[in-house]
């Protein structure tokens, strides 16, 4: 939803842990793992399960929420305590039930939990102004391209349309990165690879930045004119969402693979891969051009990840335009944890091509 202050927001609502059968267990086992995409965690409680309870430390003695906070806490994700349904709160017992409740929450996140009334529709204002209060200090003022180019600039977007370009529109990167050019107030000018030497031809002065897709990095290295900076959509997204430096030394351990190294990746996207797909078909043939025979690849997408990495040597991970920077970062960090290194579909394909 378009959330007022913010922009665009991803809801995601996880499953309870209220269920203690075997597909119960499956569920809490998502839930944590939504925590890897997560900046803001709103942690809902049900007023009429302290009632039922009669005991203000109910949440302690509910292990796997518990243990979904101290995870938050241990990983420093913003969280917000909420308590639904006070419009139940008809007697004093209640009040101080309520109120007991509400300091062990205060223990927990060091803040007052927000009270609200779904049913009344009262306090709901509050869990708005929170979640605004809580977003990460950068969130708003991400860049894809920082300091690349500036006002006045021109800047040469070469964008292949071929099998795998979607019919009739372009693709999420291409939008958002042209959308921050103009708002940059830069001169942005778009051509297909085919068409690239006629447009520069057509230009008085070279462009400042050329933005490329990652697929065609050598020809438009090979011909671009030598003053003019190149990098790629990819690219750009990896530095906007990820740690650019681990990708970057990640990159580097390309030519230490061997015949019996394992490679995966990672794809973001769910769609169905096509004959000239980058992930399935073409870094992999780049891989065995550039090393010279060939090497064990998993490929995986979505949200699937392989949670047990100790059998992989290197991970090559798309630019990630359907992931927010969480869940990019989490992912990175896995694989350090893991001793494994990772980078990105353009940084893999301009070291292998020599740029």
């Amino acid at each position: 939803m378009e959330l007022n202050g913010i922009g665009p927001v991803a809801f995601i609502d996880t499953a309870g842990f209220e269920d203690t059968t075997e597909l119960g267990q499956e569920r809490i086992k998502k839930t944590f793992l939504a925590i890897e995409k997560t900046d803001i965690a709103l942690i809902l409680f049900d007023i009429e399960d302290l009632f039922k309870t009669k005991n203000p430390k109910f949440i302690t003695n509910t292990s796997e929420l518990f243990k979904l906070i101290e995870r938050l806490k241990l990983e420093k994700k913003n969280f917000i305590t909420i308590i639904n349904k006070t419009d139940l709160v008809d007697t004093e017992e209640k009040q101080i039930l309520l109120q007991e409740f509400c300091n062990e929450l205060k223990n927990l996140s060091n803040e007052n939990p927000i009270q609200i009334s779904a049913q009344k529709k009262e306090g709901l204002d509050n869990i708005k102004k929170e979640i605004i209060r809580k977003i990460p200090e950068d969130f708003l003022k991400q860049s894809f391209t920082k300091n690349l180019c500036k006002e006045n600039d021109v800047v040469l977007l070469v964008m292949p349309q071929d099998i795998q370009a979607p019919k009739g529109r372009l693709i999420l990167p291409q939008v958002q990165i042209i959308r921050e050019l103009l708002d940059k107030k830069c001169t942005v000018v778009s051509c297909t690879t085919d068409k690239m030497k006629h447009t520069l031809d057509t230009l008085k002065n070279p462009p400042k930045l050329i933005i490329t897709d990652s697929q065609v990095f050598k020809f438009v290295y090979d011909n671009k004119p030598a003053e003019s900076m190149l990098t790629s959509f990819s690219v750009l997204l990896a530095a906007n969402k990820g740690d650019l430096q681990k990708f970057i030394d990640g990159a580097k351990q390309i030519s230490k693979l061997t015949k019996d190294s394992k490679i995966l990746i990672a794809e973001a996207c769910t769609h169905a891969p096509l004959t000239e797909d980058i992930g399935t078909v073409k870094i992999p043939a780049m891989l065995k051009k550039f090393l010279g025979f060939e090497v064990s690849i998993i490929h995986v997408n979505g949200n699937d990840f392989l949670q047990d990495l100790s059998e992989i040597d290197l991970i090559i991970h798309c630019g990630s335009c359907m992931f927010n920077s969480t869940y990019v970062v989490s992912r990175q960090n896995q694989a350090q944890k893991s001793n494994v290194p990772m980078t990105n579909y353009g940084i893999a394909i301009a070291y292998m091509s020599g740029i």
